[in-house]
């Protein structure tokens, strides 16, 4: 009978399997931490090591080089959560047979085991490059499932995936608000993706980026010769997202003359390149993004009305990352990853102090600034952890008694009642413009003393 030593701290879970596996043929020991799991593999011989990523006293990566270091040849399966797939390509290049993902499918765990366990010794101790093809397609595959976007679990978060998985089947034009490093595009191709048009082209324009002379030709196109510089017929953002989504960043710089043209080809579906003679019928789905505030901009003469209306069918409101401080170590684990894998890095995670440090700091550039500094810090580690010292001295400056800004109540007000405004009075709608629950919105409409 194989014996299995199973490392985790969940007692519960540990127990269940132990039963699970018993009953399967397989003799079965429990360990709680790392350190009773090699008090337990110097003392007795095991076939296979099942151990949890998150242990009480060390990561379950000091598990496996701790085996190797002893020359222990018993192969390991690592337990990850979802979000720390990551972790998984890590433990597979440490000697790790293979990883299964919480909560664990028992049809494929029973799998892996056999698999691990009848795999001959000579095997797992080859290098990568003369490792079975098999083994380097599960280690790819780990790679492959890591997480393109990772959603947070905040309230404010779940609230804004709630919104977009309910718009993106809708052919509705969405308008994306929020600041600078949100992560507006981010949002704009997941409802592209999530849409029935995820098949047909996603086209992206940054409008603060066009000059105003060229800005009918970028969005309509434009046939040779048409004027000084046309070498060539030009194919414009709206013919090239024609059955798909044409994303608009930063609509607010778009001059007057373009949100006319804009608007036009809108309402008749139909574009004319500049220089040409025939018209184009197009069918796309429009979602704009703007760090401004449109209504201001309309009320300044900046902006038109009825062109807001025509992009404004459903609004996204995107929560800056200090409103989202329970998902800053999240982010930050995810960010890592990516860091590691573009410099060729592996950096574990981050020093306790230097977590602390990030989760007090405010982030005025929100999930951009986030990155760049995790990527930075990620380049800068001399040892396996990111500490203080690979911080910026503003992160790292940030008093621990310090409480976050509130947000400014006059501008908060101002904004409710705006919202309240635009939706005729109908709370439902005012409180999924401005990204919070009704019950939110009435307890600030009583705070404000709005009726």
């Amino acid at each position: 009978m194989k014996r299995i030593l199973i490392v985790d701290d969940d007692v519960t879970f540990a127990l269940m399997l132990r039963t699970w596996l018993s009953k399967r043929g397989f003799d079965a020991e429990t360990a709680t931490s790392v350190g009773a799991a090699r008090k337990a593999l110097e003392a007795n011989d095991f076939a296979l090591v099942l151990s949890d990523m998150r242990l009480p006293d060390e990561d379950g990566t000091a598990l496996l080089q701790w085996l190797a270091g002893r020359g222990m040849q018993i192969p390991a399966i690592v337990m990850t959560s979802y979000a720390e797939i990551r972790n998984a390509v890590h433990c597979m290049k440490l000697g790790a047979a293979d990883y299964v993902s919480k909560p664990v499918n028992p049809d494929e765990l029973l799998r892996k085991i056999r698999e691990a366990t009848e795999t001959p010794a000579a095997e797992r101790t080859q290098s990568p490059a003369e490792a079975p093809k098999s083994r380097r397609k599960t280690e790819t595959s780990a790679a492959a499932e890591l997480p393109e976007y990772l959603e947070g679990r905040s309230d404010a978060a779940r609230r804004l995936y709630e919104y977009v998985r309910l718009v993106a089947p809708t052919n509705l034009s969405v308008l994306i608000h929020g600041a600078s490093g949100t992560g507006k595009e981010h949002i704009a191709r997941l409802i592209h993706s999530e849409s029935k048009r995820a098949a047909k082209p996603f086209v992206a324009v940054d409008c603060g980026a066009i000059p105003r002379e060229l800005a009918a030709s970028e969005f309509f196109g434009h046939v040779k010769g048409s004027f000084t510089g046309a070498l060539s017929d030009k194919t414009g953002a709206f013919e090239a997202a024609d059955g798909g989504t044409l994303f608009l960043d930063e609509v607010g710089n778009l001059t007057y003359e373009t949100q006319v043209q804009l608007l036009r080809a809108l309402q008749e579906r139909r574009i004319r390149p500049v220089g040409s003679t025939r018209e184009i019928p197009v069918d796309i789905r429009l979602v704009t993004a703007t760090n401004e505030d449109l209504e201001d901009a309309i009320a300044r003469g900046a902006f038109r009305a009825d062109l807001y209306h025509r992009i404004d069918e459903f609004t996204l409101e995107m929560p800056p990352l200090s409103h989202m401080s329970e998902d800053i170590p999240l982010f930050a684990d995810f960010f890592l990853d990516q860091a590691n894998r573009e410099l060729d890095r592996r950096i574990v995670g981050f020093a306790p102090e230097a977590a602390a440090a990030m989760a007090r700091y405010d982030w005025p550039g929100n999930l951009r600034q986030l990155k760049n500094v995790v990527m930075s810090a990620t380049l800068l580690a001399a040892g396996e952890w990111i500490t203080c010292r690979e911080l910026p001295p503003a992160v790292v400056a940030q008093p621990e008694d310090s409480a976050r800004p509130l947000r400014d109540p006059a501008d908060e007000e101002r904004r409710i009642r705006q919202a309240l405004e635009a939706a005729a009075g109908n709370k439902s709608v005012a409180a999924r413009a401005l990204g919070i629950d009704r019950k939110t919105l009435y307890n600030k409409m009583r705070l404000y003393g709005i009726e």
